[in-house]
C-alpha cells in the first residue's frame, strides 16, 4: 500500500492518456499480422504478440529514461516530442498492406514485435519524458495501460473520432511535457539558467496547437476532421 501511496498519479495518467492516443495502431497492426490464423493460434498469437511488443517498449523506454540523464538530450526530446505532437494532429495515410498475414503463430508474434518497435518511437519518448525518468514509474504506467492499449483501441478510436477535441488535448499536453523537460536539461540550464517550468510548459502546448492548427489548414483539414 505504501508504494500505491508514493505513485506519482499525474504521471501515471499522463503516461495512459500518451499511450492510448499514441498506440491505436497497435489493434490494427495485431489484426493484419493474425488474421489467417484461427481458433486458440489466433488467441495466442494476439496474446503474445501484444506482450512481445509491450516488453520490448518497456526496455527501450527505460533506455531512453536513462540517457535523459545526460546534457541536451532532454532538450532534443523535447524537439522530438513537438514533432509527435504535430505529426498527432495532422493525419497522414497509412499503408495497411505494409502487414503481412501470417499462418504462423510465431511469424506473427515476431511481425507484431518488430512493426510495433518500429512504430513505438514516439510512444518511447513521450512516456520517458512523462515518466522524467523514473524507472519504476514507466513499468508501472506501461502495465497499468496494456490493457487500455490492447482491449481499448479499437472503442477510443470510436471516441476520438466523435470527440476530435481529445486529439487536440492530447497533442496540447506532448506540447506541455515537451516544455517542461526542455528547461530542465542540464546543457539548457548552463546556458539559459534555471527558468520557470510552467510558462514553459504552457508556451510548448501552444505551440503545438498553433503549428498543428496551420498545418492543417495548409492541408485542407478542418479543426475536427480526422
Amino acid at each position: 500500500m505504501e508504494f500505491f501511496a508514493n505513485v506519482n498519479w499525474v504521471a501515471v495518467l499522463q503516461i495512459i492518456w500518451i499511450d492510448l492516443l499514441l498506440a491505436g495502431d497497435n489493434a490494427v497492426v495485431i489484426a493484419l499480422a493474425c488474421r489467417q490464423l484461427t481458433g486458440r493460434d489466433r488467441t495466442m498469437g494476439i496474446i503474445l504478440g501484444a506482450g512481445a511488443a509491450i516488453l520490448l517498449r518497456v526496455l527501450f523506454t527505460l533506455v531512453a529514461a536513462k540517457l535523459m540523464g545526460y546534457p541536451w538530450i532532454m532538450a532534443v526530446g523535447a524537439a522530438l516530442l513537438l514533432w509527435i505532437a504535430v505529426k498527432l494532429l495532422v493525419p497522414e495515410e497509412h499503408d495497411e498492406h505494409g502487414i503481412a498475414a501470417h499462418g504462423s503463430v510465431w511469424k506473427a508474434v515476431q511481425t507484431i514485435a518488430i512493426a510495433d518497435l518500429v512504430m513505438s518511437l514516439d510512444n518511447v519518448i513521450a512516456v520517458a519524458a512523462a515518466a522524467k525518468g523514473d524507472p519504476g514509474l514507466i513499468i508501472f504506467g506501461l502495465l497499468v495501460s496494456i490493457p487500455f492499449v490492447v482491449f481499448g483501441s479499437a472503442m477510443l478510436m470510436k471516441i476520438i473520432d466523435r470527440f476530435p477535441i481529445l486529439v487536440w488535448a492530447g497533442a496540447a499536453l506532448l506540447g506541455w511535457i515537451a516544455g517542461e523537460i526542455f528547461v530542465k536539461d542540464s546543457g539548457v540550464i548552463g546556458i539559459l539558467g534555471h527558468l520557470p517550468h510552467i510558462p514553459a510548459a504552457i508556451i510548448g502546448a501552444v505551440i503545438v496547437v498553433t503549428v498543428g492548427y496551420f498545418l492543417r489548414r495548409h492541408k485542407g483539414i478542418g479543426a475536427t476532421d480526422a
